[in-house]
């Protein structure tokens, strides 16, 4: 057994702070009591519970890669190879659990996240507990097919239904069987179109009534949840009324919207922070365009769903924030008007309830030993997130710098 003692631990559901703090790992688990365990302190730190990130894309993003030319010139391997980085890069900012939230990208039908997955849980590599989402599913041409990022030529890159690209009702059904049948644990769909394909409004909606309520009938027949990616108040009332559970974005939420999305209990997540972070200079015209006209108004939308009672987890899209820098997130979500304790709930409680893990996002005895500390207090300065100095997961330690 091992007792972490830190200069204060916060409970992240009640944003009480005790201090001293003292918590007990024994194997992957916290337990009650200290007993004759051995005594790791960590200083003047805040320990509180891993956090979570509910949507990276850990196969995209790192050195080398262009949005234009990597999707047709990385094979899988190299996409694995990357993701290994981005991984471990995620784990040590603190983030114990993410959604991977879709691949976007040419593999052949291989879910590579699942395999990642596969290889942190056996030990291979370092990184955090991965929920995988396997292929994205969008219509051909939809802004999660990949050849619209770059608006290739016709025959460039041309993907399967196993990669995600279906269209009618038949094909999104064994869309969603594939990916469930080679171990997604949640299904992404994109519903609207987006800031960063070449064609078409950022909010119109891109599935049938039809289609999206085959998707969600398909997953929840499974036990498996549904996130989309959406933008336009149109396009995400469509997408709650077919009963999917997450929105991922949001960025064009009407107030009638919010509403509907707070009586459905549909979750929120905003991924705020790129609206600052994402660079632009070498975007196409078109692109700037639009994120010039959407950015402004997605800025209201945390406050005014806070507001609302909608329920909110955290996202950074990441590579749009860089892997390993999780907590501009929680900064951004502050600076849009939640307060610390509530940014760091959307990172912890609010982020479990929607994968529903009760053995995570707390600091209670039998759930999982996944702690991390920062320096000062969170709830004065939502920016020590930043400098995470102490990582576990699973009773095992990942990082440690105490000074």
């Amino acid at each position: 057994m091992l007792t972490l003692r830190a200069a204060r631990v916060l409970h992240v559901e009640t944003g009480e702070l005790e201090s001293p703090g003292l918590v007990t790992v024994d194997s992957d688990r916290i337990v009650g009591g200290t007993g004759d365990a051995e005594v790791l302190d960590l200083g003047d730190v805040t320990l509180l519970p891993g956090l979570m990130d509910m949507e990276v894309n850990l196969l995209m993003g790192g050195q080398g890669e262009t949005l234009a030319f990597s999707p047709v010139q990385d094979d899988p391997p190299l996409r694995m190879l990357r993701a290994v980085g981005n991984a471990r890069r995620t784990l040590r900012a603190g983030f114990t659990t993410v959604r991977n939230l879709g691949l976007f990208v040419k593999t052949g039908g291989y879910l590579l996240d699942v395999a990642l997955a596969k290889a942190i849980d056996a030990g291979w590599i370092d990184g955090p507990r991965i929920v995988p989402a396997g292929h994205a599913i969008t219509p051909t041409g939809g802004h999660l097919d990949p050849t619209m990022f770059a608006a290739y030529a016709p025959g460039i890159m041309p993907l399967s239904l196993e990669e995600g690209i279906a269209n009618g009702v038949d094909e999104v059904r064994k869309a969603v069987r594939y990916q469930i049948k080679h171990g997604a644990r949640l299904i992404k769909v994109c519903a609207s179109g987006g800031v960063m394909s070449h064609t078409g409004t950022p909010g119109a909606q891109h599935y049938s009534d039809e289609e999206l309520r085959a998707i969600v009938d398909e997953a929840h027949r499974r036990g498996l949840k549904v996130a989309a990616h959406t933008h336009g108040a149109d396009a995400v009332r469509a997408a709650v009324e077919a009963g999917i559970d997450c929105i991922e974005h949001g960025f064009l939420l009407d107030d009638d919207t919010i509403a509907l999305m707070a009586e459905r209990g549909t979750f929120l997540v905003p991924t705020t922070a790129l609206i600052d972070g994402m660079d632009m200079s070498h975007s196409a015209p078109e692109l700037v365009e639009k994120a010039a006209e959407i950015f402004p108004r997605a800025k209201t939308v945390v406050s005014r769903a806070g507001k609302a009672g909608v329920r909110m987890a955290l996202g950074t899209d990441a590579p749009a924030i860089p892997h390993g820098r999780g907590a501009q997130e929680l900064i951004a979500l502050v600076d849009r008007g939640m307060t610390p304790l509530e940014a760091l709930q959307a990172a912890t409680v609010n982020a479990a309830e929607l994968i529903d893990a009760d053995d995570r996002g707390r600091i209670a005895e039998g759930l999982l030993a996944d702690l991390i500390a920062v320096p000062g207090n969170p709830l004065e300065d939502i920016s020590v997130m930043a400098d995470v100095r102490f990582v576990m997961k699973g009773g095992k330690v990942f990082r440690d710098e105490r000074r």
